[in-house]
């Protein structure tokens, strides 16, 4: 379509030729009325485009993952942003695809009721905390205006602690430790069993233990700071 704005020659294209459907003839009729506003059809397209990958900009799957690229120039631990990864996944993509600003507690509660009803009362009170940060991180971006998350206060189960019971007994802590030897299961299990009663580290780090930690002349493991 020809046609002149301010006295300057104007070309709009709404769609290939002879494939003239009834989507770009409305595309031209809203062109028409744009000019009779004196609206430029061009301009006001460009900045249609504009907002629109702006939009796109704001999704709650795109703020995600922009969250947890900055955990990762923060010098979090691998091990920190595959179980970050892991719990913003649960999230459907039809979520994700939203703009954040669209997202209400609801949206979130219905998410969190389904990781209740398994049973994972944990996950889902670690779920709500981390949608809380990105929120938080939206606030500060300045694509979002509140923490919705933060309205979900109370409405979580909240699991009933349970203590386990620690072996006092010196007999029956000799019982734990025969029990530890005579297991005959997987070579690197055995393994496990048997440092960390001597060595007292949480199951994470002596999992991922790696060669390079050791310094076996002076007897001592260096566990590094990121992990």
């Amino acid at each position: 379509m020809n046609c002149r704005f301010n006295g300057k020659q104007r070309t709009l294209s709404f769609g290939p030729y002879p494939l003239i459907t009834l989507a770009a003839r409305l595309r031209r009729d809203e062109a028409r009325e744009l000019l009779t506003r004196r609206i430029d059809p061009m301009n006001h397209r460009r900045e249609a485009e504009r907002e629109s990958k702006a939009k796109q900009e704001q999704t709650f799957g795109i703020i995600c993952d922009e969250w947890l690229g900055r955990l990762e120039l923060q010098g979090r631990s691998r091990r920190t942003i595959e179980k970050m990864t892991w719990l913003l996944g649960i999230a459907p993509q039809k979520l994700r695809d939203r703009p954040i600003t669209e997202i209400t507690a609801p949206d979130l509660l219905e998410v969190l009721r389904k990781v209740e009803a398994k049973g994972h009362y944990e996950t889902a009170i670690r779920l709500r905390g981390t949608y809380g940060s990105i929120f938080r991180y939206a606030i500060a971006t300045g694509r979002a205006q509140r923490d919705v998350a933060f309205d979900l206060r109370g409405a979580l189960i909240t699991p009933k602690v349970q203590h386990r019971a620690a072996i006092l007994d010196p007999q029956e802590l000799g019982g734990l430790l025969r029990a530890i030897e005579g297991y005959d299961g997987q070579r690197a299990v055995r393994i496990a069993l048997r440092l960390a009663p001597h060595l007292f580290v949480r199951p994470g780090e002596l999992r991922s233990a790696e060669w390079t930690e050791f310094d076996f002349e002076k007897a001592i493991w260096t566990i590094p700071p990121k992990k």
